[in-house]
């Protein structure tokens, strides 16, 4: 596995791609840019910047786009819009569909798959203007925070490319990051839509169970701990991206009927009325490496410093019981997911190393045993419900390392502990999962050797807004950290 290296230092975005989101429809929409302009602006930089970083893959041809483009400024002078993403560039994460373009998951046995359609979440973005430009790259069956394949090869920090972008939404992360993307979309199993974001110094939501509706699916019923969801350069670009893709389907039967009501929210938190849990290491049961907690607490203490009520909480439950629990719900639920793929024999050898320890794993896994993890699941979830009569809102690192070398697949051990599975060293993102809660990872500074790092706020059952409100108020109080771009 050999990381893509970049030659030069990324330049500082045009005034185009500078824009986000929320900004960029507001020029579009006014007139001020046309859907032309903006997409020969992203294609140009993607150009420029891609090689080297290989966030985005499958690009569709520029003339293409150039069309789709005009089109969308046909509709404007006709008065005529589609939604706020009106002509503005998206590629969606290679775990999920959008028709006419490859789905490969980062297997080799997907590698020439096409989808026919878009998956539910693609055509919710589309419906709202945007126009799929390409993928981002994922690891292998998304599994992993680490985004290197067989198919597309190794997608790296956006800080430093000699360093892991983390996963499985890692070139959804890196592509925001280099202003290759205004928004992004990504998906969330165990920690994939903050892992990355928290290494490449931008936002990523994991929204509640049953927020996003996610179809296709093999299994709508029991297969709840994945979720897709969105990313951004700002909170507002989030929320905004989330209310998008957020709704009830009929083809999701536990999906949410009620609104987010995100976008609103953002502004609205008094922080004289928030009390704020801090989990911290678990109380030294989490190995981390030396600068993120500090970091974490200083990020903390800002938004104390602003009114907010910080007291340290204890998780109340051995936080070893909750971890073999989940290690029982992941492996039967990723187990099914690699099934299909071994009813040829001959494609175990085109199969990575984890995803078959995964499903070798469940095969020895009981019923009796599921539904005791299952019993023990809800239990957390009632633990944690607990904790939420005392404080509004949980906090907690967001990665237990720093970047690690891309050369690597995965940390083997962590200040001198061992890691005893590939995702080990990521348990620190499985508490807001497991129990199906709202949980944001935003910037928390940088490191000392200038890496970034990011803070998890995990909400109450439902409460997407809430922790969009929290996390607006500490956008507000981060400084002129969000604004250290890559190569600046």
């Amino acid at each position: 596995m050999t990381p893509s290296t970049a030659t030069t230092r990324p330049a500082p975005p045009c005034a185009i791609t500078a824009l986000d989101a929320g900004a960029l429809s507001e020029a579009i929409h006014a007139r001020r840019l046309s859907c032309r302009e903006v997409m020969q602006a992203y294609l140009a930089r993607i150009a420029a910047l891609n090689p080297g970083y290989n966030a985005i893959v499958s690009l569709r041809p520029e003339a293409e786009l150039l069309a789709e483009a005009d089109a969308c400024d046909a509709e404007l002078a006709r008065g005529q819009s589609r939604g706020w993403m009106h002509g503005m560039p998206q590629a969606i994460k290679d775990l999920a569909n959008a028709a006419g373009l490859p789905t490969t998951l980062g297997s080799p046995l997907m590698k020439h798959f096409v989808a026919s359609e878009d998956g539910l979440m693609t055509a919710r973005m589309r419906a709202a203007g945007c126009i799929v430009i390409g993928k981002t790259n994922t690891p292998e069956f998304g599994l992993g925070s680490h985004s290197f394949n067989e198919v597309f090869g190794t997608t790296v920090n956006a800080y430093d490319p000699a360093r892991a972008a983390g996963g499985s939404s890692g070139g959804a992360a890196v592509a925001l990051a280099l202003r290759l993307l205004p928004v992004a979309d990504g998906s969330d199993f165990m920690g994939s839509l903050r892992n990355p974001a928290a290494w490449n110094n931008i936002f990523g939501f994991r929204p509640s169970q049953g927020r996003v509706p996610m179809w296709p699916a093999q299994d709508v019923w029991i297969s709840q701990l994945g979720t897709e969801g969105p990313m951004g350069r700002s909170v507002r670009d989030v929320a905004r991206l989330l209310d998008t893709q957020a709704g009830w389907s009929p083809h999701s039967p536990l999906s949410i009927a009620a609104s987010a009501d995100a976008t609103r929210a953002v502004g609205s938190m008094d922080l004289k009325k928030c009390r704020i849990g801090w989990l911290g290491d678990l109380q030294g049961y989490l190995p981390m490496e030396p600068g993120i907690v500090p970091l974490c607490e200083a990020a903390l203490a800002r938004l104390a410093g602003a009114g907010a009520q910080v007291a340290p909480a204890h998780l109340g439950m051995p936080p070893e019981r909750v971890w073999e629990a989940w290690l029982v719900w992941r492996r039967v639920l990723v187990a099914t997911r690699i099934a299909p793929f071994l009813l040829k024999s001959g494609n175990r050898a085109q199969i990575k190393p984890e995803a078959l320890w995964e499903h070798d794993q469940a095969q020895q896994t009981s019923g009796a045993e599921f539904l005791s993890a299952s019993v023990t699941r809800t239990a957390f979830h009632e633990q944690m419900l607990k904790l939420f009569e005392t404080h509004d809102f949980l906090a907690l690192p967001t990665a237990q390392v720093w970047p690690f070398d891309a050369r690597e697949r995965w940390p083997g051990e962590i200040t001198g502990r061992a890691m005893d599975t590939y995702h080990r060293w990521m348990e620190v993102v499985i508490y807001a999962t497991f129990a199906g809660l709202p949980c944001i990872s935003v910037p928390a500074g940088f490191g000392d050797t200038g890496l970034p790092m990011g803070l998890q706020l995990i909400g109450k059952p439902q409460d997407d807004a809430g922790v969009l409100a929290l996390a607006a108020a500490h956008e507000t109080l981060i400084g002129d950290w969000l604004g250290v771009l890559p190569g600046a």
